[in-house]
């Protein structure tokens, strides 16, 4: 049986050379291998081109490495949970390349299958899609993505035996699966290394074929970040609860459900194990149950999209990230409810960038747009400015072409009846009048 070396924190880091490409796996700071990133901030490596989800929070993980700049380069799909990483790339202090959650995880799976790229309807008829090959197949506009690889993976896994066999720990697989078979050198830093044998066969997650290094290293508080613990209490507005319980209304028992930050969070809390409603987060888990009210944290429950600790209901299962947003792709989930920035006349949505504002990050919303069966919007009708929401054409960068089927705003619910917007319903405390005249795109009305 292969014995894999195991290091220090500080042998490890050596292995990484100036110029090289690191992926570093990790959801936030949920399954990062932080004390392998925070050893590499002690040496002068640098030119680094760094690929992740995102880059740590701000002076943890790595965002650590970019507050020293020994990124050159940074390669990810949600940069704004890190407001210093926003900032130098605004700045143009670091190149950046934003890519959606699942195309990300994606291309890592396919560069270690040894795959050379692969066509995917996410991103297609947006900026992200600009320069990139395209083709019509079965239909449909796809993007080529060329498969991702690294001259060194950092990882993190919760145990380890000495054959490199790895298990990871709830919702820690996320990218960390992916990563540890698509670099020329794997670096695993693990809670803990057991004997061979100690892991059923059934259980190892990574098998030590990918495993080139461990690293032993203990996972504490601090190494969590916002993840560490989740607040009690949520002040919520009367006009957003009528907005989940509608959306609620649309879903049915059985149903595979993605909710997105925001005011679709406000419908998880609403719904009950009598529901019957499965919920799936896109950083690998089905059946997500309601948020602790014990205030534990990520050291003790899994973590949801939004990087807060949530239960595991009875029949939850947990996957990677490539998984989950095959999953999404394949269409093997019913509903997805997100927030909104605009909807248009022919359904198209923009809900991810705002010229101006620091915003840098696409996370799985265009997966999850183009990629759910049903696409629900819940949004507030106007902005703070009194600006139409509900619009003829979108002007803010493009989510996602033709996606949506119904939105829900404070004022209105609209479908998307045989392709034309149609008015189905006025909220508590709205009137007709008051839609007309907030509401710019042009609509047909069936109501009652």
């Amino acid at each position: 049986m292969k014995s894999v070396p195991q290091i220090s924190l500080e042998e490890a880091v050596a292995l990484v050379k100036d110029g090289d490409i690191l992926l570093q796996g990790g959801f936030g700071m949920t399954g990062n291998p932080v004390h392998l990133m925070h050893a590499l901030a002690e040496t002068n490596t640098k030119d680094l081109t760094f690929i992740g989800n995102n880059v740590g929070e701000a002076g943890i993980g790595g965002g650590k490495l970019l507050r020293n700049g020994q990124i050159k380069k940074m390669i990810g799909s949600f940069f704004t949970s890190n407001p210093e990483a926003v900032k130098a790339a605004q700045e143009g202090k670091v190149e950046y390349e934003l890519l959606p959650q699942g195309t990300l995880a994606e291309a890592i799976r396919a560069g270690g299958a040894g795959i050379g790229g692969f066509f995917t309807p996410t991103s297609a008829g947006t900026e992200l899609a600009k320069g990139r090959e395209t083709k019509v197949i079965q239909g449909k506009e796809q993007v080529f993505i060329e498969g991702i690889r690294g001259n060194v993976a950092f990882i993190r896994a919760w145990r380890a035996d000495t054959a490199g066999n790895l298990t990871y720990r709830m919702t820690e697989q996320n990218f960390n699966r992916a990563m540890a078979t698509a670099a020329d050198l794997v670096i695993v830093e693990v809670e803990e290394i057991v004997p061979v044998g100690e892991i059923a066969p059934e259980h190892v997650h990574t098998p030590g074929s990918f495993v080139d290094y461990l690293v032993e290293a203990k996972l504490t508080l601090e190494d969590l970040g916002s993840s560490a613990s989740v607040a009690s209490s949520k002040k919520v507005d009367e006009k957003r609860m009528h907005m989940a319980r509608r959306a609620l209304k649309e879903l049915k028992k059985g149903d595979v459900v993605n909710l997105g930050i925001g005011i679709p969070t406000l419908v998880a809390d609403l719904i009950t194990p009598a529901d019957g409603i499965v919920m799936h987060t896109e950083n690998g888990m089905l059946g997500v149950g309601p948020t602790p009210t014990d205030g534990g944290g990520a050291m003790d429950y899994p973590v949801n999209a939004g990087k807060i600790p949530v239960t595991a209901l009875p029949g939850a299962s947990y996957f990677d990230s490539a998984d989950s947003f095959a999953m999404i792709r394949g269409r093997h989930v019913d509903v997805a409810i997100m927030g909104g920035l605009e909807v248009d006349e022919k359904a198209n949505l923009a809900n991810w960038a705002v010229p101006g504002q620091p915003l840098l990050g696409v996370g799985g919303a265009m997966d999850l747009a183009s990629g759910a069966k049903t696409l629900i919007i819940t949004m507030t009708h106007t902005n703070k400015d009194g600006s139409a929401k509900v619009v003829p054409d979108c002007k803010l960068p493009l989510t996602a072409l033709k996606a949506v089927d119904m939105i829900v705003t404070d004022l209105a619910v609209f479908r998307f009846i045989d392709g034309q917007l149609t008015l189905t319903e006025l909220m508590p405390g709205a009137t007709l009048e008051e839609v007309r005249t907030k509401t710019s795109a042009h609509f047909e009305e069936r109501l009652g």
